[in-house]
């Protein structure tokens, strides 16, 4: 069963200290695609922030609930604390005011860089409640319930977010963000947004993700 989508009917949303646009939006699952969410600045501003801090990129293991190198995913990242800078918490109130949900309910801030053929395969970022892993995440903020990626540049060619089962795609544009829903007011999950990075085809991609727990997250 679906909630009252965010936003509702609203072609633009203020979040505080700017005004966002809704280009487009899905009801089943719940996806809305936004503009101007960041600005170039901003945007370059994250880049720079992150560029000499990248790691390589983990999965979560399903059974032992720990992250390890996986091939399902060729990036590399870093993951920033809620207020580390005052262009993160700048973003992240920002966040909160589009999302309805507290900065505390926000994991901290991840940047990720993938270079050409650089994708992430299908995949939830809900934690499964069959697997034995997910107990050790549900004790720090309950379970994910949506998921804000913000496109940090333009992709050259590919690098797109893809929702193979409803067959959607989202094409990155700088300062243009993403964000979908996947866990009801009744804790039911949404698997319909089963979705993944389209591999790079060209040039680079830089995306910036935030994921949303039920509770507050610590």
């Amino acid at each position: 069963q679906y909630d009252a989508p965010l936003g509702a009917d609203a072609n633009l949303i203020h979040v505080g200290d700017r005004d966002v646009h809704v280009l487009a939006r899905m009801r089943q699952p719940e996806v809305m695609v936004l503009g101007g969410l960041l600005s170039d600045d901003e945007c370059e501003a994250m880049i720079a922030l992150s560029r000499d801090k990248l790691r390589p990129s983990t999965v979560v293991d399903p059974e032992r609930g720990d992250e390890n190198l996986h091939a399902d995913r060729s990036s590399e990242g870093v993951f920033f604390q809620r207020g580390e800078a005052d262009l993160i918490t700048r973003v992240e109130q920002r966040i909160a005011a589009l999302t309805h949900y507290a900065v505390e309910h926000g994991e901290g801030l991840q940047v990720l860089h993938y270079r050409h053929g650089g994708e992430y395969r299908p995949h939830f970022d809900y934690f499964p409640l069959d697997h034995k892993g997910t107990a050790r995440h549900l004790q720090h903020g309950g379970q994910r319930v949506a998921t804000l990626i913000v496109y940090l540049n333009d992709v050259q060619s590919g690098g797109e977010t893809i929702f193979p089962d409803v067959g959607f795609s989202v094409v990155g544009r700088r300062g243009n963000a993403v964000y979908f829903r996947y866990m009801n007011e009744r804790g039911q999950r949404d698997r319909k947004t089963l979705h993944g990075g389209a591999p790079v085809l060209a040039g680079e991609k830089w995306i910036m993700t935030k994921w949303l727990r039920e509770r507050p997250y610590i």
